[in-house]
């Protein structure tokens, strides 16, 4: 039975650690010996080759060519083992039961204050990031900007929204930049409480007219001075009653029981103020004006005002400063002296400045000070300008930087200081644990995972659980966690983590659970992989980590495969796992070589023929054809490798990394080829792509028609057809999408981009009751090897009660395609029951992540319609 003698299995368990993070953990010489096979890795091979494994001691070394020395020596890198790999603890929070918490969550936003809702969008945020859903993300920030009530909550959402986008890696675009957008505008920002908005609606400051008047057209009062402020040497004259009017105390002094009051002289050295402040200060007493001052004048008037009680002075001194905040050495400036003059609306504007800037400001020191230590927190709030919001933001950005920096620690520290409600102290305690796992400071991480449990954090026991392990207490590890799984509803990170504790035939039953209850975890993969190498099946283990990746392209499992195609010396599929890799993530880093992917790269590029860039684009035209979604990636790497900087490739980039669902690789991709742009139309058809994925389709629309005018182009029509078709597509916008492809069709472009219109065009005929005009469209799209147009006929087929022939059309698909679960979900729809559920079936196997199968077995009989057809097809 399994569980007897439980004590037994850990008596001789080593806890292990990842080649990468043990080489940390060993002294200084460790780590100059990590740094030294990152830097030499011929060397480092060379002094560690009892690190073979049997199964990588190739023919290589009968050879004197140094191209294939050096490509054996990569065998020398030691594959992870089944007990040194294990999965990272997600560093958010992770409900357990999502759709209820969720549900919660909504019932309780319906039923809150205005004051309490911006707030509530961010614990919405929070829950949602697991998901990893980007469009998701944003989409909370924004709702949350438009329930922003007060200053720092404004500025805080603003530029989190900017930064999940990723506006500064955009060239020309200003750090202050609104856009014409009020939810983003720094002006309307500093503006205290709620102003309902779109988030289309247009601010107005770009067009306000220029407030800046010259001495000359100053308008004074007709008004004589009745009294003499002297200020060392010097006589300032003043009219009293305005004077007085400034604050209660200056008007006790002039018309109470004061000497002063009987007095037309007072001296006022030894205030605090020079002669040029106090003139200013009888200036703005009868004007209220302080635009012609410079801004030490107007800090001297603030601290004046400070001094006296002067609250209207003070209110515009406050806001007079924070508008001439403008960039970061400004705001480091300038920050200091809202502290201490406690000027709330100063300090916004300079943390506006500053936090716009990250993540680059993270690494000035000055800036860190700024939020960093205990003490800093506390003049913060002194101003009210420390929150959990505030905290939130800067921790996220430092943990993206780096998972062990100082930084980042210390912010999560204040973000837990700040912390008010359960779900903020689970969050903050729980992401502090991480950090300090990654750290390998057990015990500590242990003790605030304890404190994330304690505020209902059930997941953070995985924390829990992960420390003891790692201080040598697998057996209570081990029954923490099965504890939990008897206790509430199995999850699939529950198995997946007390397989870490398991051993034998009872690990990999956990691991199984763990893939049939959240077949997205890659650790399970991973792990069965490597078991398979172990027992020198290598051909056996790429085929597992196929399984995986076939739905879930994830860098870690492509690298693994690349070091196991390295083993079989498969140096063209190994180049191309690595060049995918780099797409998604160009500084990456091998996990138990510390070698760059780009170094790594450079020694497979000695084992393979080397392709000029017409044979790449016949290779590229291949992998569209078979739809090879990583294939077409990584050649197109290649071809950015021959030509860097070439926005139409990076563009391409962009779309099959949508495909494959990769967000944030997507975006940076968009904004690279933006940035690369060779020309102004084609600058602004990226621009349009970018304003469409971030939710701005209006503006979208807008740049493609300014493009259009400028140059006729294949891109900028078809960005216009695609928005107006997702937008609305009824009769008569039909018809003029119908005409805009015409005219991209018109338009020179490559075969790729062609058999996409063509696709799109015959999509819209179909839709339009236009079956021959739509079939011509797909077999043109079929005859420059546009293979999704099989899919296209299929529904013509079946739009003439064909479906024998839809089926068998369908078919060809799936023979041609390499990525074919979508094509099986769609042939399911043209067959009898039975082979309906045989295909979606095959559907789940190849992409568990796919919903429909699931509806359809849900429902138990054939659904009264067929799958909805996007009208467009914008990345196949």
């Amino acid at each position: 039975m399994r569980g007897l003698k439980l004590t037994e299995r850990f008596k001789s368990t080593q806890v292990h650690a990842l080649s990468s993070s043990s080489s940390e953990t060993n002294g200084g010489n460790s780590s100059k010996a990590s740094v030294a096979a990152a830097t030499k890795p011929h060397n480092y091979l060379k002094r560690n080759k009892t690190m073979l494994p049997s199964w990588s001691k190739t023919k290589s070394r009968t050879t004197n060519n140094n191209s294939t020395s050096s490509l054996a020596n990569l065998a020398l890198l030691r594959l992870p083992s089944t007990d040194t790999i294990e999965p990272s603890i997600e560093p958010h929070l992770k409900p357990i039961n999502l759709v209820e918490t969720l549900s919660e969550l909504y019932h309780r936003m319906e039923c809150c204050t205005q004051s309490n809702k911006a707030l509530m969008c961010a614990e919405q945020y929070s829950l949602l990031r697991g998901l990893g859903d980007q469009k998701i993300l944003r989409r909370c920030l924004r709702t949350a900007c438009q329930n922003a009530e007060d200053v720092l909550s404004k500025v805080v959402l603003s530029a989190w929204l900017r930064f999940e986008r990723r506006d500064d890696e955009l060239v020309g675009v200003c750090s202050m930049d609104c856009a014409g957008y009020v939810v983003e505008c720094p002006k309307k920002n500093l503006e205290h409480g709620f102003s309902p908005c779109s988030v289309n609606d247009h601010c107005q400051c770009q067009k306000e007219p220029n407030q800046e008047t010259c001495t000359d057209s100053v308008c004074l009062p007709d008004e004589e001075s009745d009294v003499l402020f002297c200020v060392g040497s010097e006589e300032i004259s003043c009219v009293r009653c305005r004077i007085a009017a400034l604050s209660d105390p200056f008007n006790a002094m002039l018309y109470g029981g004061f000497a002063e009051s009987k007095t037309n002289k007072i001296d006022f050295s030894g205030n605090g103020i020079c002669p040029k402040g106090m003139r200013a200060v009888e200036f703005y007493s009868r004007t209220k004006r302080l635009d012609l001052f410079c801004p030490m004048t107007v800090l001297e008037l603030l601290s004046f005002a400070n001094r006296f009680c002067c609250v209207e002075m003070r209110s515009a001194c406050d806001a007079h400063l924070a508008s001439i905040v403008v960039n970061v050495e400004d705001a480091l400036v300038l920050i200091e002296y809202g502290l201490e003059e406690r000027a709330t609306l100063l300090v916004g504007a300079c943390l506006q400045v500053l936090l716009r800037e990250l993540p680059n400001s993270l690494y000035n020191p000055k800036v860190a000070k700024i939020f960093c230590s205990f003490e800093a927190k506390e003049r913060l709030a002194n101003v009210g300008c420390a929150s959990f919001l505030l905290y939130y933001f800067l921790s996220q950005v430092a943990m993206e930087e780096s998972m062990v920096s100082k930084t980042t620690m210390m912010l999560l520290e204040r973000m837990g200081e700040c912390a008010a409600e359960r779900w903020q102290k689970a969050l903050a305690f729980h992401q502090l644990g991480c950090v300090l796992l990654e750290r390998n400071e057990y015990k500590e991480a242990q003790h605030c995972f304890e404190a994330a449990v304690e505020e209902g954090h059930v997941y953070s026991l995985a924390g829990v659980a992960r420390t003891k392990y790692k201080q040598g207490q697998p057996y209570s590890a081990y029954k923490l966690i099965s504890s939990l799984i008897f206790e509430y509803k199995p999850a699939g990170w529950m198995y997946q983590e007390r397989a870490l504790y398991n051993m034998g035939k009872e690990k990999s039953f956990d691991l199984d659970v763990a893939t049939e209850l959240d077949p997205s975890l890659s650790f399970p993969y991973k792990y069965r992989a490597l078991a398979k190498v172990e027992e020198k099946k290598i051909k056996e283990g790429i085929i597992e980590l196929d399984r995986f990746i076939g739905f879930k392209l994830s860098p870690d499992c492509l690298e693994l495969r690349a070091w196991l195609y390295v083993a079989l010396e498969d140096y063209d599929s190994a180049m191309r796992d690595i060049r995918a890799l780099l797409t998604i993530e160009p500084n990456y880093i091998t996990s138990h070589g510390k070698i760059k992917g780009e170094y790594l790269l450079q020694l497979l590029n000695r084992g393979v023929q080397q392709k000029c860039q017409a044979d790449c684009w016949m290779q590229l035209y291949q992998q569209w054809s078979c739809v090879d979604d990583i294939g077409s990636l990584a050649i197109i790497h290649q071809m950015l490798e021959n030509e860097p900087g070439k926005s139409v490739l990076e563009f391409r980039q962009s779309l099959l990394l949508l495909r494959l669902n990769c967000q944030k690789a997507a975006m940076r991709s968009l904004r690279l080829a933006r940035n690369h742009s060779s020309s102004m139309q084609e600058r602004l058809v990226y621009e349009g792509w970018i304003l469409y994925d971030t939710g701005y389709r209006k503006e979208a629309l807008a740049r493609a028609d300014i493009s259009i005018a400028k140059h006729r182009s294949f891109e900028a029509f078809f960005l216009k057809a695609y928005v107006l078709a997702d937008t609305t597509l009824d009769p008569e916008s039909s018809s003029y999408v119908i005409q805009l492809l015409k005219e991209a069709l018109k338009c020179p472009s490559d075969g790729l981009r062609k058999g996409q219109a063509l696709n799109n065009l015959g999509s819209i005929y179909v839709d339009c009751g236009k079956l021959e005009l739509a079939k011509e469209c797909y077999k043109n799209a079929l005859a420059i090897r546009h293979t999704r147009a099989h899919q296209g006929v299929a529904r013509i087929y079946h739009q003439k009660n064909q479906r024998k022939a839809a089926y068998d059309e369908m078919t060809k698909l799936i023979e041609k395609a390499e990525s074919n679960a979508s094509a099986y979900e769609k042939r399911s729809e043209y067959c009898d029951r039975e082979m309906a559920k045989a295909d979606l079936d095959v559907v789940t196997q190849l992409d568990p992540l796919r919903t429909y199968p699931y509806r359809y077995r849900a429902a138990g009989t054939f659904p009264c319609c067929s799958l909805s057809y996007l009208p467009f097809e914008f990345i196949n």
